[in-house]
């Protein structure tokens, strides 16, 4: 029986007062997981990846299969969280399931694209974990090409909660690339921005031009290149151009 502050009984659970404006988001679940494990699927895991928008950089992804009887507590989507906590979560995580890294390259995403590249690593994130899973979950719209049956979830890591924490082993480990990055190519403030392009990493990029660690063919990777790297940057023909123009019909003779 429900009762209010007087001793009353109230007819409904009172809600919560949440500041005007603040909508109270649920935190990701075991739901889905635990369906699979009272059908006899067992393991599964949940994948997710890091960096697919910075400049620089590579791509991490992650593969975790939780223990069903020691989920660490306050696990959610690594965007949700403080730098602190998600420090915090990574190490439970560690010490508690089973997981795997994997790691595109900036010069594998220049030559498959970012999308191709972070399917890539997610795939052999997978296929890298101890015990390979029966089921997997990956956050997004797109299914990995696994040995085993794949559901890919939109938003993912803010509803299942073995994506939500592939998305912190994901996001601590680039965040630590990234400042040992810093240290190999000081100027860029990658130990800051983690290879993001906010306005003190592209006024890096004006002023230095690209690295290494940079990923070419991103628009202002590709400015900067043409600043500092002109005979990187290859150019189209301008067909309107005489000089350049080439002729399609030979003239007779």
């Amino acid at each position: 029986m429900i009762r209010d502050k007087s001793g009353n009984k109230a007819g409904k659970k009172k809600q919560l007062d949440l500041p005007k404006g603040v909508i109270a988001v649920a935190p990701p679940s075991f739901r889905r997981e635990r369906a699979l494990i009272k059908r006899g699927v067992w393991p599964v895991a949940g994948c997710d990846e890091a960096g697919r928008g910075p400049l620089a950089g590579p791509v991490v992804a992650a593969a975790v299969v939780l223990d069903p009887k020691r989920i660490p507590k306050g696990i959610d989507d690594s965007k949700r969280l403080s730098a602190e906590r998600r420090e915090e979560l990574f190490e439970e995580i560690c010490a508690t399931a089973s997981f795997s890294v994997a790691c595109a390259s900036p010069a594998r995403i220049d030559r498959d694209n970012i999308l191709r590249a972070s399917l890539w690593a997610l795939k052999r994130a997978v296929e890298s974990l101890p015990e390979a899973p029966r089921h997997v979950f990956v956050d997004g719209r797109d299914r990995l090409d696994t040995a085993c049956d794949c559901d890919a979830v939109i938003g993912g890591d803010g509803i299942v909660v073995s994506i939500a924490a592939a998305s912190i082993i994901a996001k601590v480990t680039r965040d630590r690339l990234m400042c040992a990055l810093a240290e190999e190519c000081p100027g860029y403030g990658f130990e800051s921005h983690k290879g993001y392009s906010v306005p003190e990493h592209l006024e890096a990029l004006d002023r230095l031009g690209p690295s290494m660690h940079h990923r070419s063919f991103f628009a202002p990777v590709v400015a900067a290149r043409e600043k500092h790297q002109p005979w990187t940057v290859k150019r189209e023909a301008d067909l309107f151009d005489p000089v350049q123009a080439v002729p399609l019909i030979s003239a007779a003779e």
